[in-house]
This record gives C-alpha cells, sequence and structure tokens, in this order.
C-alpha cells in the first residue's frame, strides 16, 4: 500500500535510513564531546571544559531561543537583539549591587534570592523595552528584510549610546554571590558552581519551552504560526498579538541570558550583547529557523567547540564555529530541525 500524497508518516513507520537522517542532529553532540576526549590528552581537562562549553551552551541557548521564534514566527530579521542582552546585563548587575545584603549572605538561598530577583528584573526592564522595539522600530517594516536590518541595526547603536551615557564607558567588574563562587572537585577535574547553575537553568528553561509549544494552547498557536500564517489567520487567531507577545518574551529571555552571561564572564559592557550576536545567529541558522529543539542543539555545539578548540589552538575558536555553520548547512541547507512554512 502506497502513502497518500503529503501524508508523512510516522517515526516507527518510517525504514531505517529515514529514522538515521531523522535522529542524526541529535547524535553530533555526543560525538563532538567524543572527538574532544580524543583531542584532549587530560581527562580532568575534558571534563572541565566539556562542563564549560555546556555552560556556554545553555547560556547562548537562552539568548538564541526568542530570536529563533521571532524569526520562525513574524520572519523578523532582528540584528537588534544584542541590545536586549546589554540592558539586561548592566540591570540585572545593577539589581544585584542594590541586593548586596543578599549577595554577601552566608546563606545559599538568599544568594539564590537575590539572583533570582536580578534575573526578574533584567527580564521585566527588556520585556518593556522589547514591547516599545516593536511597536517603534520593527512594526514599520514588516515584510522588508532590507529595512529591517538597517533599522534594527540602528536600535542596536542607539541602545548602545544610551547605556554609556547612563552607566558610563568604563567596563564594569564585579562578583557573584557568594554561594556561586569557587569551584567543586570531581575526578580530579575543577568545574565552576556558577557553570553547573548555568546548566540547570538553561535545562530547565529548554524543558519549559518545548512543553509549553507543545502542551499549551496559545504554544500550539504558536507552532502553527511558524509552519502556516495564512492557515491560523484564517481560522480567525489575531496573530499580531501572539507577534507582539512572543517579540516581548524573547527580548526579556535576552536579558536573562545576559545577566547570566555577565554573572559568567564577572565583567560587562555597552557593547557585549552586539558581540555576542554573532554566536547566537550561528545557532539560530544552525538549528533551524523556528525551531527551539534545532536552537538548543545549535547552542550546545557551539558552546563545545568553542571551549575544545579554545584550549587546543585559541586563535581558532570562532572561525571553528563558522566552519561548524557551514558544514552543517552544507549537510542540511535549511538547519539540523527546520521548521517548515506552508508557502
Amino acid at each position: 500500500m502506497t502513502a497518500a500524497p503529503g501524508h508523512n508518516p510516522t517515526f516507527a513507520a518510517r525504514g531505517p535510513a529515514e529514522r538515521l537522517a531523522e535522529a542524526a542532529p541529535f547524535l553530533l553532540v555526543p560525538l563532538l564531546a567524543a572527538a574532544g576526549w580524543l583531542a584532549i590528552p587530560q581527562g580532568s581537562s575534558w571534563l572541565t571544559l566539556t562542563v564549560s562549553g555546556l555552560a556556554m551552551g545553555m547560556m547562548i541557548f537562552i539568548m538564541a531561543s526568542g530570536l529563533t521564534l521571532i524569526f520562525g514566527l513574524m520572519d523578523v530579521i532582528n540584528f537588534g537583539h544584542g541590545a536586549f542582552v546589554s540592558v539586561g546585563a548592566f540591570v540585572g548587575v545593577g539589581a544585584l549591587a542594590a541586593l548586596d545584603g543578599l549577595t554577601g549572605a552566608p546563606s545559599p538561598a538568599l544568594n539564590a534570592l537575590a539572583l533570582a530577583l536580578a534575573a526578574a528584573a533584567a527580564m521585566l526592564a527588556t520585556g518593556a523595552l522589547g514591547w516599545a522595539f516593536e511597536r517603534a522600530i520593527v512594526r514599520p517594516v514588516y515584510g522588508a528584510h532590507l529595512k529591517q536590518i538597517l533599522v534594527t541595526m540602528g536600535g542596536l547603536i542607539v541602545v548602545e549610546q544610551l547605556i554609556l551615557v547612563i552607566w558610563g564607558p568604563s567596563e564594569i567588574f564585579f562578583s557573584r554571590p557568594e554561594a556561586f563562587k569557587g569551584a567543586l572537585t570531581f575526578a580530579g577535574a575543577a568545574i565552576e558552581k556558577y557553570r553547573l547553575v548555568a546548566v540547570g537553568v538553561g535545562l530547565a528553561l529548554f524543558l519549559a519551552m518545548r512543553t509549553a509549544l507543545r502542551a499549551t494552547r496559545i504554544g500550539l498557536i504558536v507552532r502553527a504560526g511558524v509552519e502556516n500564517r495564512e492557515m491560523v489567520e484564517a481560522l480567525g487567531y489575531r496573530l499580531r498579538v501572539v507577534f507582539v507577545g512572543v517579540f516581548v518574551a524573547g527580548s526579556a529571555l535576552a536579558g536573562l541570558g545576559g545577566v547570566m552571561w555577565g554573572l559568567y564572564e564577572e565583567v560587562i559592557t555597552a557593547h557585549m550583547g552586539g558581540a555576542l550576536m554573532v554566536l547566537v545567529f550561528i545557532v539560530v541558522i544552525i538549528g533551524g529557523l523556528g525551531s527551539v529543539e534545532g536552537c538548543f542543539l545549535g547552542a550546545l555545539l557551539v558552546g563545545l567547540m568553542q571551549n575544545y578548540v579554545a584550549f587546543l589552538e585559541p586563535k581558532l575558536a570562532l572561525i571553528s564555529n563558522i566552519g561548524l555553520m557551514v558544514v552543517i548547512l552544507m549537510w542540511r541547507p535549511q538547519g539540523m530541525i527546520p521548521v517548515v512554512k506552508a508557502k
């Protein structure tokens, strides 16, 4: 019996080759980790770099997850996304400075509370900024990609200049809350506590987003809008409202990623968001536009690649991720797990 035209068989009904092709993206992360194990002579160094790479990947995923949905649902190329990362970092660090009584306390619970409050402040500030950014800058250029690139880049420059006016041009150095300082020793490897926290937060966010997109009404509308916008609008849903909500949520996630990255580096600058956008866009592109799962896998690959190559040959760290993007796009031009949009 032949399948009806346009019918997509279930995973169980597919042949071994089709199953392997579908599962292949999920094998890349363990394969890269195994390659790192072979290339790095000491097991303790490999473990330290792997945890660091996973932590870096999780933070990049937090920044990129909102952007991939904005790409997929709204068809908006937002080069100003880095502005939300920078603002989130400065607001979050400012909140931590105001909560110095909690950050310096010997209680891990109080330290965690300070971190949660700082993250909430960063997300609220960048969510509000995202709402204004969408109304003033993005909305007038829906559907015009060249204009989107120009005006969102202009928005990024304006926000960076405002940061310089408000917080000054100097780098701001700071320390993490007491409970997140130092490292744990495991199998001879030193693993920073904060990197474990970053892995946990990123994994929790991924699971929450995946559940929300698959099990809630608004999540199903967002997924349907990514795949077939015209059909969703024909069913009577106001995708314009969903657009704004996704943009605000994506901006808030960028702010969360910014404050977490600032704590990771323990230094923030006005231009940090723009600099990080290279890695964020690589993740979004290789993952597949609109795909949260692809974004997650892409971020882990980028984080691991960056750390392994930086250890072996520091000068090749960034170009290695560009090479990774080229190889993946030659293999799958639409990304690892693309969300197909009906035309």
